[in-house]
């Protein structure tokens, strides 16, 4: 339909006529075109900066925000560093079982007594100093080697982080002086997993929810959680007694840290059930970003503050300055698993003084290299081979696969994605060749809501308005609350 001009219908095509009371002379012929009409000029408008652009102030700093607000950053780097430490204490765990009264139980030469004073003196928290019955340490040490077990496999990984690090500390405080640099490094990591929300990808809590998220877009409900509620009403009767009875440790942030995670348990329990897609559901979303992507740059600083340190004694030393520093445990018989390997290292004074300085200046040059993708990458490398080698010539694997672990931190997205669908390929792989296994992949296999290996049209939720939305991981950020 055409909608005429306000000038009327006779400016609506070239060949309508001319008015009757025009001149003759002025008429335009039949044949001519329309004439040209001339643009008027346009006074120029002044440039407004947008809010948020990227010429606007405070554009960058307002993306920023709104980046480490609205998403959990590095779920592939937080689910590796989840799944290196779970592995390293669990294996370490089942080594010493056979051993575990002598390092930390009843008949340990530190024995509790000792112990009590000593924590009493440091302020520090263990469980196994609530009482020296041999049933106790039993049940603590098996405990941390579940706990350890479902936080390698990502099952209800909030309430599995907070045991884990109630083992670690509890198991390491207990005899303080049988640990080494690695167990520092698991000590530390323990506390930060209990803040990330490092099972968005590659465990069993990213796999109900993307399940969940097809129940979802097949209109059906969610499936019913009974586990999860009945943890958080087992566990907080604990933490009432423990606080109550003084078994917390003498410092401030571990109680109000695990009264902080139970009580918002509730809360997310709560939103979760009544206010899916309110307000509150993205304040407390926010709020656990902005707690996930604090502890990663935390752990980042973590990595880069060992290096440093490490790096910078080793130059202070005679033996590292001169290359010799690797001779000396490569001859020592505690150090040598492989003594044939060892001795054929030694043997080469070229190959020991390349390894000497080498470690110095991969150690000293990588917190300054962060900002150079390529050059990060390579030395992230030779640090990675550099901790293979202490482990398998020096005997230290425990300490090697720590240090791997947490240089996990800083591997690159693309590398991990491709990692993770080669793990997968083989698993389906392996699985299609056992008896009475299907070879057509399940839904909702193990791996993230969203991922490469999952289209966000096949797991997405509709909308009040017709659209889509991301589904959310149920408790936030899989797992993320005893109760989710």
């Amino acid at each position: 339909m055409t909608i005429p001009s306000p000038a009327g219908p006779e400016n609506e095509g070239p060949q309508n006529a001319a008015p009757q009371n025009a001149a003759p002379q002025n008429a335009a012929p039949r044949n001519e075109g329309p004439r040209p009409v001339a643009p008027r000029p346009v006074a120029p408008r002044p440039a407004v900066p947008r809010s948020g652009g990227s010429g606007g102030p405070g554009g960058g700093p307002a993306r920023a925000l709104q980046r480490v607000t609205a998403s959990a950053l590095g779920p592939y780097q937080s689910a590796v560093v989840r799944i290196g430490f779970a592995a390293t204490y669990l294996f370490f765990l089942l080594r010493e079982l056979p051993n575990r009264h002598e390092l930390y139980g009843p008949d340990s030469p530190w024995h509790w007594d000792l112990a009590r004073q000593l924590t009493n003196g440091n302020e520090a928290f263990s469980v196994l100093m609530w009482t020296d019955s041999t049933v106790w340490f039993e049940a603590v040490y098996a405990l941390t080697l579940l706990s350890a077990a479902a936080l390698l496999l990502g099952w209800r990984t909030r309430t599995m982080s907070v045991l884990f690090m109630v083992g670690v500390l509890s198991v390491q405080n207990r005899s303080i002086f049988m640990g080494d640099g690695g167990d520092n490094v698991v000590h530390l990591m323990a506390i930060y997993l209990v803040l990330t929300r490092c099972a968005q990808v590659w465990s069993l809590d990213a796999r109900r929810a993307a399940r969940n998220a097809q129940r979802a877009a097949a209109g059906l409900p969610p499936l019913r959680d009974i586990v999860g509620p009945a943890l958080w009403v087992l566990l907080g009767p604990v933490l009432v007694v423990a606080t109550v009875m003084g078994g917390l440790g003498g410092t401030w942030w571990l109680p109000a840290l695990l009264w902080t995670i139970w009580l918002s348990a509730a809360a997310w329990w709560a939103v979760n059930r009544y206010l899916p897609h309110g307000e509150p559901r993205t304040l407390l979303d926010v709020l656990a970003n902005l707690a996930h992507n604090a502890t990663l740059a935390v752990i980042m600083a973590e990595v880069c503050l060992i290096y440093a340190t490490a790096g910078w004694y080793k130059i202070q030393g005679s033996r590292w300055q001169d290359g010799t520093a690797l001779y000396y445990p490569l001859n020592l018989d505690y150090f040598t698993p492989w003594p044939a390997l060892s001795d054929i290292l030694g043997a080469s004074g070229l190959m020991v003084m390349v390894l000497t300085y080498g470690t110095v200046i991969v150690q000293v040059a990588f917190p300054f290299t962060l900002f150079n993708r390529r050059v990060k990458n390579v030395l992230l490398v030779a640090m990675i081979c550099e901790h293979a080698g202490i482990a398998l010539l020096l005997g230290l694997p425990f300490f090697s696969m720590a240090m791997i672990a947490a240089d996990a931190v800083f591997l690159p997205t693309a590398f991990l994605v491709w990692l993770g669908a080669r793990a997968t390929i083989g698993r389906r792989r392996l699985l299609s060749g056992l008896p009475g296994r299907s070879r057509t992949p399940e839904p909702g296999a193990f791996g993230p809501a969203h991922g490469p290996a999952h289209p966000p049209e096949a797991g997405s939720v509709k909308d009040g308005r017709g659209g889509t939305e991301e589904p959310r991981l149920q408790g936030g950020g899989g797992g993320h609350t005893l109760v989710g």
